[in-house]
């Protein structure tokens, strides 16, 4: 509409197309600036598509019937339980109570800690420091990339007053929400965390130490990034650099200025993503973690999964090996569509193939020059990447049939 741009003139459709799907799949690529192409009423729209995509269609509509109806009906309750990975019925109500004080009690810590510290360094009005500081709060929880900013967050590069809440932000959105409730009723006793507890917020905490070590270690002399900062600004450049590329979407360097092997870590950490029932993306850390298990338990010999005390179910390993390979064929599917379609290289498209599917929103630049064909490629991979995943593993889950009979086995040549 002719409201949601700056200016006279209406936005064309596919720059409106392609904004929609990227925010309401939280993802954040962008093929125009946010700040300048977008009017107030635009960015509004942007930052509630970003809000309930976030939190999901079904969790939405969960917390609204529990609000104003104040009850569940009990196939409201089954659709929660299903969309939130809740295995107990009874969980879904204070579950989802515990989600809204999440969502709002976050958001509104970041964005008092922004606004102050936009308000007494960058802006001089406070209704644009208050705005800016709610919008990137949203964006951060939601791990979505988008900014009112045409350089994203390179103005705020290293400031540890800015970059490290949101930072902070975009890891806790990507822990989901069923970690987080457990958390909170039980943080003090990890030995009775439940596996999918343990699997995501070690996961996370492992990949967050691995991607800002590798990003720091790699980026210390590139003058592009890290090599011309101080020893704290280069800190806080690493531990963004480790956990934006989980999801997060948001930049304050140019990831097309890198050295090659930082994008190589950071498109292997675009497509894990973030944590099961979270506003992040990808196959997700648990998913990762269990085919790792899988791995290990086939070197050893073992005759089932085993982590910890605990053993997995054939059907659960079946899923995740089902959810990857989809997600290695769509990511390279797309890219090489890209490649074919733009005449981008292979790196750059890998780069912003794995992105849209991961719903992360980080660009070497590429997006906004792309062709309306190539960007329904991406349309498509941000789609894919925040439903696709999610429906698959529920069907896959849901789908279960008890065999009348065995048929005999055969064993195929392996290797």
């Amino acid at each position: 509409m002719p409201f949601a741009r700056e200016g006279d003139s209406a936005p064309t459709f596919m720059d409106a197309f392609f904004t929609a799907t990227s925010a309401v799949t939280v993802t954040g690529l962008a093929t125009v600036d946010t700040g300048t192409y977008w009017s107030m009423i635009g960015q509004i729209i942007i930052l509630v598509l970003v809000e309930i995509g976030g939190i999901g269609i079904i969790a939405l509509a969960t917390i609204l019937g529990l609000f104003v109806g104040g009850r569940l009906g009990l196939r409201t309750q089954m659709l929660a339980q299903v969309d939130m990975h809740v295995v107990s019925l009874g969980e879904v109500r204070p579950l989802f109570r515990r989600v809204t004080v999440t969502l709002v009690s976050f958001q509104a810590v970041t964005a008092l800690i922004l606004t102050i510290r936009y308000r007494l360094v960058y802006f001089d009005s406070l209704p644009e420091a208050v705005w800016h500081g709610v919008f990137d709060a949203v964006m951060a929880f939601n791990n979505a990339g988008f900014s009112l900013n045409s350089d994203s967050l390179t103005r705020y590069a290293g400031d540890v007053a800015v970059i490290i809440p949101i930072s902070v932000a975009v890891f806790i959105g990507a822990v989901g929400f069923p970690v987080l409730a457990e958390l909170y009723r039980g943080w003090r006793r990890p030995s009775r965390w439940t596996i999918h507890t343990r699997l995501t917020v070690w996961g996370s905490l492992m990949l967050f130490a691995i991607g800002s070590l590798a990003f720091l270690t790699i980026e210390w002399a590139n003058p592009a990034t890290l090599g011309n900062m101080p020893l704290v600004e280069k800190v806080v450049t690493a531990i963004e650099g480790g956990i934006m590329p989980r999801s997060g979407g948001l930049q304050s360097f140019d990831w097309n200025h890198v050295e090659a092997e930082t994008q190589g870590i950071a498109v292997v950490m675009m497509f894990i993503g973030g944590g099961s029932a979270s506003t992040a993306g990808g196959i997700k850390v648990t998913t990762f973690l269990l085919l790792a298990f899988v791995i290990l338990a086939e070197l050893r010999g073992d005759p089932e999964v085993q982590i910890g005390r605990r053993s997995v179910s054939g059907r659960t390993v079946r899923t995740a090996v089902s959810i990857a390979l989809l997600a290695v064929m769509l990511v390279y599917g797309g890219t090489l569509l890209l490649m074919l379609m733009s005449g981008a290289s292979y790196i750059e498209a890998l780069f912003e193939t794995t992105s849209a599917f991961g719903t992360t929103g980080l660009s070497t630049g590429l997006t906004p020059e792309l062709n309306a064909p190539s960007q329904l490629v991406l349309i498509v991979l941000m789609f894919v990447g925040r439903v696709g995943t999610i429906a698959a593993a529920s069907a896959f889950v849901l789908r279960r049939r008890q065999p009348r009979y065995h048929l005999p086995e055969e064993q195929p040549i392996i290797g």
